[in-house]
């Protein structure tokens, strides 16, 4: 017969005991699976990229319920446990008993709330699973500022969410320097400058004395009286063994459940696994130990012996896009000595430890590749006296000199850990490999590694191609959508080998699942032929985005963004006048000079939108694009106009840019900036394209970035006068256009075609150059139209508020 398992708490530990019982022992057990919120197990790790936007809940989700059904395990999710009685071997829920044989608890952790007033009030909120994240989500939809209480892992996380979807962001931190237990002072300053670069306010040594508010929280009051205002706050300063349960069933509980090495608690049917366990006086946190103890559960569960042991971790992270590591004793001491490399342009910094003739701990700011290899020398206590001279370069450089790129991994041994989270080594890696894993995929489904942060994902990647040598395969791209099993680029390049010059051509031709396409792939297909076939292809506006489609910007609130082009940043009274006059006439919120040099009317009821663009145009003003896949601004500084420093003009050229770029589709939004000497006012060297203007000429960059990556240009060219600079910049734009998959910055396509790729046609090849050069404008001459001015004449009406914010939810 089978025994009776109960689980309480539905979570990453617990979850991998389940995957662990049901593939080994799949009829063992009758297992009831109670969890106090509504889901299943999802990969927590991942929740602060729910919260930046970068995946949906659905995307982290581990054993969605066709998972659980398919093993037989009943589900009482939403339900919490009132009682264990553990003389009559009953789990008590809120729902009715369930008797066990076996129990298993992994109630995980609490976030601990600092005891302080206004703790309680609407709007303080945790970090520690979905709901949390959810209501941060909620938060940040209405804008204002937050205050995030706790400078570790989780509360920069959340800090960099809610800076990416707006919210003004001050992080107040106790210590002295951010994510200290991880991190030396050196390392903390880098990611605090880091962190401040991407708009988030950090205060370090400042303690919360109470949180203010009426109805709900508005305020965060310092202990030395600062007063930080706050629609948000967040309590992010550590968390605590959920342990109630435990202790009213009169278990051995300290600071955590305290269990043998069999992961059993000191009732024998009972066992423990997670961040609610105390094992040799020690609590975790990392989630490579947690599933170490699942893997000692599930045996012990299966009568099988094994032994949790305590083993060293490293801790590789990656906060809001900085790589950190750090992994044994960083601490100075006695008898110790430091090697350290900096370089400051390119924010990368490492410093060793090392005590004797051992390496006994490391900290890596920026370049974290070196990091397994790195941890290796410090678990197996490895003499470097040897190495010491190159050991700060890593292994790729013992010997004397640098080796190609995977000499860093192909000189890992065997028992170098790989992947943290799940304590996996390289010889675990390679083994699989060898026994038919030939993919990241296949990897994960036999090894897990890569498949909890995916921080290693680079490294796991890299030995498939060292173990495989040419019989590597690079990762396949995914589908474009779940209409087809065709990728981005198999679709451009099907629209152009087939001629297919319609969507229904490509619904048809290329075997679309769905009739008409879905929301997904309807405007990329859309750019797609837009693109290809301008003289044959006509613009479907039902295939664009709601902001698309209104020409305007679609606020929370359901009132839209209107902003008028100003070509390189230049206006003039009358323009003035007409801005000012509209923004009186239709009711403006807010008047709002933007980054791109021009001046934004926040607060345009839709029913608005056709007066206000036909007053506009009357003064000469047309569509700025701010909400489109195409050309955004052209940023310009004075230059030669009025700057003793100037040395072109690079108003002129920005002018003239802006002028020839504006109106055409692109597959993302696309920025420029001219700057007329090399003190580079006008930030050109974080554009999409950069011209910085010197003595000599120009000098042309492109793939930069300054939104959630930050990015400095790759030289394209130099050239000598303003018309080469001119047709370099037609032609590159045109190249993205044709090549690119749609919702790729200009940063994302050259990374994965090469500079070098883009050179050849763009600089070294005249008659390529000048073939685009025609493409570009033979679709100016169709496409480049002012909407304001056409939806303004036809009088078209608008929908009405409801259906607008319909749409934009759609």
């Amino acid at each position: 017969m089978k025994q009776k398992l109960v689980v309480i708490g539905a979570g990453m530990a617990s979850g991998r005991v389940l995957e662990q019982l049901t593939e080994t022992a799949p009829d063992a057990f009758d297992i009831t699976l109670f969890n106090g919120e509504s889901r299943g197990n999802y990969n927590r790790i991942m929740l602060s990229s729910v919260l930046s936007g970068d995946k949906t809940y659905e995307d982290i989700v581990t054993h969605d319920a066709a998972w659980y059904a398919a093993r037989g395990i009943t589900c009482r999710f939403g339900e919490h446990v009132t009682r264990i009685d553990r003389e009559a071997k009953v789990v008590v829920g809120q729902g009715g008993e369930v008797a066990y044989d076996h129990l298993l608890i992994a109630t995980g952790s609490a976030p601990f709330v600092i005891p302080v007033p206004g703790r309680e009030l609407p709007g303080v909120v945790t970090y520690r699973d979905l709901d949390d994240t959810e209501a941060m989500i909620d938060a940040a939809g209405r804008g204002g500022s937050a205050v995030v209480i706790g400078g570790g892992l989780l509360g920069l996380e959340a800090a960099a969410g809610l800076a990416g979807r707006g919210m003004a962001v001050t992080v107040v931190h106790l210590m002295g320097h951010l994510m200290e237990r991880q991190l030396d002072e050196a390392a903390g300053y880098l990611l605090r400058r880091d962190l401040e670069a991407r708009g988030i306010t950090v205060r370090t040594q400042a303690s919360t004395k109470a949180i203010l508010g009426e109805d709900r929280a508005e305020a965060v009051l310092l202990e030395n009286g600062d007063l930080l205002p706050a629609d948000l706050v967040v309590m992010a300063v550590g968390i605590r063994p959920e342990t109630r349960l435990a202790t009213d069933a009169g278990l051995q509980v300290a600071r955590g459940i305290e269990v043998d090495v069999q992961m059993v608690t000191s009732d024998p049917a009972i066992l423990a696994v997670g961040e609610c366990v105390e094992f040799s006086g020690q609590l975790f946190g990392l989630v490579a130990p947690l599933y170490d103890q699942a893997k000692v559960a599930a045996q012990t569960l299966l009568g099988r012996p094994d032994a949790f042991v305590l083993r060293d971790t490293a801790t590789k992270l990656k906060v809001t896009g900085c790589d950190l590591f750090s992994a044994g004793d960083f601490a100075a001491g006695p008898g110790r000595e430091d090697i350290v490399y900096r370089d400051p342009a390119r924010g990368i910094y490492k410093r060793l430890v090392i005590e004797g003739d051992r390496l006994v701990g490391a900290v890596m700011y920026g370049d974290t590749a070196d990091g397994a290899w790195f941890f290796g020398l410090i678990k197996d206590g490895t003499e470097i006296d040897a190495m010491r001279d190159t050991l700060i370069f890593g292994p790729g450089f013992q010997g004397g000199s640098a080796a190609d790129p995977l000499s860093a991994v192909a000189a890992l041994p065997p028992e170098a850990e790989i992947c943290g989270c799940n304590g996996v080594c390289k010889g675990t890696i390679v083994q699989a490999i060898e026994g038919g894993a030939q993919d990241l995929g296949g990897l994960r489904a036999v090894t897990k590694a890569s498949a909890s942060c995916g921080t290693c994902t680079g490294l796991v990647e890299q030995l498939l191609q060292v173990t495989l040598g040419e019989g590597y395969s690079a990762p396949a791209a995914r589908p474009v959508c779940t209409c087809t099993e065709l990728t981005h680029e198999d679709v451009r390049r099907l629209i152009k080998a087939k001629a297919l010059k319609s969507q229904p051509a490509v619904w048809q031709e290329l075997g679309w699942t769905t009739p008409n396409g879905c929301h997904v792939c309807r405007p990329a297909v859309n750019f797609y032929l837009l693109a290809d076939w301008p003289l044959e292809y006509l613009d479907d506006p039902q295939s664009r985005f709601v902001n698309e489609r209104k020409h305007a910007n679609i606020q929370k609130d359901g009132t839209f963004s209107v902003v008028p082009r100003m070509w390189g940043g230049i206006t003039n009274p009358v323009e003035l006048r007409a801005i000012a006059d509209a923004a009186e006439k239709y009711g403006a919120q807010t008047v709002k000079v933007t980054g791109g040099q021009r001046i934004d009317l926040l607060g345009i009821k839709g029913e608005d939108l056709p007066g206000i663009w036909s007053d506009l145009n009357r003064a000469g003003l047309v569509s700025g694009h701010a909400y489109s896949k195409g050309l955004r601004t052209v940023k310009t500084c004075v230059g030669t106009d009025h700057c003793r420093f100037g040395t072109q003009d690079s108003t002129g050229l920005g002018i003239k840019l802006e002028q020839t770029l504006w109106g055409s589709w692109t597959p993302h939004k696309v920025k420029l900036a001219v700057s007329g000497c090399p003190r580079n006012c006008a930030e050109a060297t974080c554009k999409d394209v950069g011209i910085i203007c010197v003595d000599s000429g120009y000098q042309i960059g492109v793939a930069g970035a300054a939104g959630m990556d930050l990015k400095e240009t790759e030289r394209l060219a130099d050239v000598a006068t303003e018309q080469e600079a001119m047709d370099l910049t037609v032609a590159f734009i045109q190249l993205y256009r044709e090549n690119a998959r749609y919702l790729d910055r200009p940063y994302k396509w050259v990374a994965k075609v090469g500079l070098d790729w883009v050179k050849a046609r763009v600089v070294d090849d005249p008659a390529e150059r000048r073939r685009l050069i025609e493409a570009f404008e033979l679709s100016q001459s169709i496409y480049r139209k002012d909407p304001w001015a056409e939806h303004a004449d036809r009088g078209r009406a608008y929908a009405p508020l409801a259906d607008l914010t319909r749409e934009a939810a759609e």
